[in-house]
């Protein structure tokens, strides 16, 4: 038998064997808290690469803000970045990496848990 242990809000810590005890919002991952970056992670889940433009369109937003949401997903890496030259136009395109693919379906999963629980 699995035993939890709680701090309660006057720092009393309890056991208990029941998983409800846990959080359950402890697999939403902050990164994904953003409309911008939830939007960057569901295009590239079922995208293999999609352009800085399409990305742009699709989701509505400046170029500066997508390019910093853009920035904060790949300092985790959750996203990879391929720059390429279309003529004389630079063309950069955007995958989602296996550790983004995995923490982002943690993310969802959790997500849908925290629903189902408040139904």
């Amino acid at each position: 038998m699995e035993r939890w242990f709680i701090l309660t809000e006057k720092n009393k810590i309890i056991s208990t064997s029941n998983h409800k005890a846990m959080s359950i919002i402890e697999n939403i991952n902050k990164i994904f808290d953003h409309r911008v970056r939830l939007g960057i992670m569901s295009a590239l889940m079922v995208n293999e690469s999609v352009d800085f433009n399409t990305l742009k369109e699709l989701l509505a937003v400046t170029d500066g803000n997508l390019a910093s949401h853009i920035k904060a997903l790949e300092k985790a890496e959750y996203i990879s970045i391929k720059k390429q030259f279309i003529g004389k136009k630079t063309n950069t395109k955007y995958s989602i990496t296996k550790l983004g693919k995995m923490e982002f379906k943690k993310h969802i999963k959790a997500l849908e848990k925290l629903i189902k629980n408040n139904t």
